[in-house]
């Protein structure tokens, strides 16, 4: 029998998602960047957009079954080496001459094909790690999300200090090492964890099961109404955060104040602030009310930066404004993720994983593409505007729909009216990212 006990296969997973989470800091800010350097257009960097979200969409809504007949670690280490691949081909084809713009789309449909599923596959462990390490689980939740915002925002501000230096080719080479370094470090860590295995006992491989599996994580999604409202909400926001970071961001960053250098900066303002929020989320966040917590924290990381962005000058104001939308930021999924946690069966984990992730990304293709659009026909300014508007009606459904209420509930109290009868609530998979 397998030795899952200690606090190495948690560590090992953290420390792959910190160096994961780092490239993936590096291609947000690398990729918008080289899109807008070499095409000279915001529509095509949206364009360049959707095509590196859309198949994120396509492997979310099949991935589940997938991930629980192949088994998390092979998934993980599989979607990492080929992300690296797919990453590191973009400046090498640069390089030669080679790099016509439907090969960067294609090559970035590519990783976004098989990015989801190995997020999905490492983040549907969080429960069994801190089982196997005896840690609260949401205090390991918060961790997971404190050392994802940490890596991101060191990966941002090093991705503009690097475009600035070594110009975004080299960003990207940077990136399909840190996928390579993930796979490792996945590959030697979590050997002992049984749950990183293959599924065991499960159907033969058929069409007609497959769907069934399928069915169950679409079926317990509707079925839940607070899980539903989540994904439905954080679907909207996600699409609209899309748009600010592959588009509004970068072109405001070229056009109005300093380069990629400051594009860098404010990313990792964000994302500094956001690392605190979290900690802090775990430290004092369960002495309040869930959905208030939630409902405010929401409207600091919205609306402001889009007004700000679109009517006040300078890096200053907008990095102010985007630290303590960070704050914000910051305390949101260690929230949600508690509150999925909380009510997810664990055979039914995986599969309403990929519903989960398959929900929140489905406008997210739509997102950049929209808001090169906007830019090329109104400007940027109302672009912000428009979509910042949008953001914060968004944020006001936890304060509106009585759905919401339920997030201060006990699971056992919602698993009567809106799940099925099942042993012992559990854990989900990737959660909404705000």
């Amino acid at each position: 029998m397998k030795n899952e006990g200690g606090r190495g296969p948690l560590a090992s997973v953290l420390a792959a998602n910190a160096v994961s989470i780092t490239g993936n800091s590096l291609t947000l800010v690398g990729v918008p960047w080289f899109a807008l350097e070499s095409t000279g257009s915001p529509a095509k960097a949206g364009l360049v957009a959707f095509c590196a979200t859309l198949p994120v969409v396509v492997s979310a809504i099949a991935g589940g079954p997938v991930i629980d007949r192949i088994g998390r670690r092979r998934v993980s280490i599989a979607s990492d080496l080929i992300c690296a691949l797919a990453i590191g081909a973009i400046p090498l084809l640069h390089y030669t001459g080679a790099l016509a713009f439907w090969m960067l789309c294609a090559l970035m449909a590519v990783t976004g094909l098989f990015h989801a599923p190995g997020e999905t596959a490492r983040y549907v462990l969080v429960p069994d790690l801190a089982k196997a390490a005896g840690t609260d689980l949401s205090r390991a939740a918060s961790l997971f999300d404190a050392v994802s915002r940490g890596a991101r925002m060191a990966g941002a501000a090093l991705a503009g200090v690097l475009i600035a230096v070594t110009g975004a080719e080299a960003v990207l080479l940077l990136d399909a090492a840190t996928f390579c370094g993930s796979a490792l470090l996945i590959f030697a860590g979590i050997r002992a964890l049984g749950a990183a295995d293959p599924l065991r006992g499960a159907k033969p491989v058929s069409l007609a099961a497959y769907r069934g599996e399928l069915r169950e994580g679409y079926a317990f999604l509707l079925r839940t109404r607070l899980l539903l409202a989540i994904t439905t909400m954080v679907m909207l926001t996600n699409g609209l955060d899309q748009g600010w970071s592959s588009v509004l961001l970068p072109v405001h960053a070229r056009e109005n104040l300093g380069g990629a250098r400051h594009l860098g900066l404010l990313v990792a303002v964000f994302a500094g602030c956001a690392l605190l929020g979290a900690l802090l989320y775990g430290a004092i966040g369960h002495r309040f009310p869930r959905r208030v917590l939630f409902t405010g924290a929401f409207l600091l990381c919205g609306l402001p930066r889009f007004v700000v962005a679109a009517l006040v000058d300078g890096t200053v104001p907008l990095a102010v404004t985007m630290a303590v939308g960070g704050l914000g930021a910051g305390m949101l999924n260690p929230i949600l993720t508690t509150v999925i946690y909380e009510r997810i069966p664990d055979e039914l984990r995986s599969r309403v994983a990929g519903v989960t992730t398959a929900g929140v990304l489905l406008t997210t293709p739509l997102g950049g593409l929209a808001a090169g659009w906007l830019v090329e026909q109104t400007g940027l300014a109302a672009a912000l505007l428009a979509i910042g508007g949008v953001y914060f009606l968004a944020t006001l459904a936890p304060a509106v729909f009585p759905s919401w209420r339920e997030m201060d509930a006990p699971a056992s109290a919602v698993v009567s009216s809106s799940e099925p009868s099942r042993p012992s609530p559990a854990p989900e998979a990737t959660p909404p990212r705000p």
